[in-house]
């Protein structure tokens, strides 16, 4: 039997109920993954709301780690015994067993720890693509990257810092701020006690960013706009505010010609070896101690509404897992 957090209506965190059920065996494809840790990410509270919709009742979490215990017919990914990772795939990562794409699942390194891996997979999965594949960030390059101290940005600032990059980090308090430069920021800026966009102009002289990465959506278009040099690329990958709405295309043109994209991770994983490669990029990274995946918040699979209301308050920094 396993347990699970399944909903069957969006809303609050509510909604989230938890339930025990017995699982068929692993199907034509399928894995079958004894869950030590269940990633939370900010995704999960756009599937719970309705946000991004999803057919109803369904489970929730893209994320999770565990060990292979049976593998269904045809499958060559993975098999009994591996210790895996996954970040796509359908939902239902919040549970203590379940079965899974074997396409999806990603071995494990012995450098990396389930826990670790599970609070921390699918944001450096993120962060890779963010600054290798949306934008191909240099070193020296100076960037602007939204909520530096969330999940995504503590990740994003240690990646940087490896890159050679000037990562510019938007905060909402001086502790998330030191946090922040703690991580590998060069700079930070406290949102709630200056303009951001002013002071992307005194950092960089005048001559404004390349590049800027922004998860928060409503709250922070268009200003992320003004940090922009000619030419510049803002990218778009989360909606923590509220999604962007009549966007005017003239802005673009009127700040300077700017680019806009719009980018998910799922788009990038779902060629298995594109995956792979920046997986492997990933888990380089965490062996030689560049990149630290271990999770600040942990709950137990029991207490997830609990992990969604303090992530949605704002009161969670870096990764949250839940163990069943």
């Amino acid at each position: 039997m396993a347990q699970v957090v399944r909903f069957n209506r969006t809303g609050g965190p509510e909604v989230l109920e938890h339930a025990v059920v017995e699982l068929p065996l692993p199907g034509p494809g399928e894995a079958r993954i004894l869950q030590t840790a269940c990633g939370v990410n900010f995704i999960d509270t756009y599937h719970r709301t309705g946000l991004y919709p999803v057919p109803l009742p369904s489970g929730i979490g893209k994320e999770g780690a565990g060990i292979v215990i049976a593998v269904g017919p045809g499958v060559t990914e993975v098999a009994p015994g591996d210790r895996v990772v996954y970040c796509d795939g359908p939902l239902g990562g919040y549970a203590s067993e379940r079965n899974h794409p074997a396409k999806h699942l990603v071995k494990l390194p012995q450098w990396v720890s389930e826990q670790d891996a599970a609070a921390g997979f699918l944001r450096a999965m993120t962060v890779e693509y963010l600054l290798n594949r949306s934008y191909k960030c240099r070193p020296g390059d100076t960037i602007l990257f939204h909520a530096a101290a969330g999940g995504v940005g503590l990740i994003a600032a240690q990646w940087a810092r490896a890159m050679g990059v000037n990562m510019i980090g938007t905060v909402g308090s001086e502790e998330k701020g030191k946090l922040a430069l703690s991580a590998g920021c060069s700079h930070v800026i406290n949102y709630n006690a200056e303009n951001f966009v002013e002071r992307v102009a005194e950092i960089t002289g005048g001559a404004r960013v390349p590049v800027v990465y922004d998860s928060v959506g409503r709250d922070t278009w268009p200003a992320s706009l003004d940090c922009l040099r000619p030419f510049g690329l803002l990218v778009s990958f989360g909606n923590s505010s509220g999604p962007v709405t009549g966007a005017d295309l003239g802005l673009l043109a009127a700040k300077g010609s700017l680019y806009v994209t719009r980018q998910t991770l799922m788009t990038y994983t779902a060629n298995r070896a594109r995956m792979l490669e920046m997986a492997d990029h990933v888990f380089t990274l965490m062996r030689d101690g560049k990149l630290d995946l271990a999770p600040r918040q942990t709950y137990s699979l029991e207490d997830a509404a609990q992990a969604h209301r303090d992530l949605e308050a704002r009161k969670t920094v870096g990764g949250t897992i839940l163990i069943p």
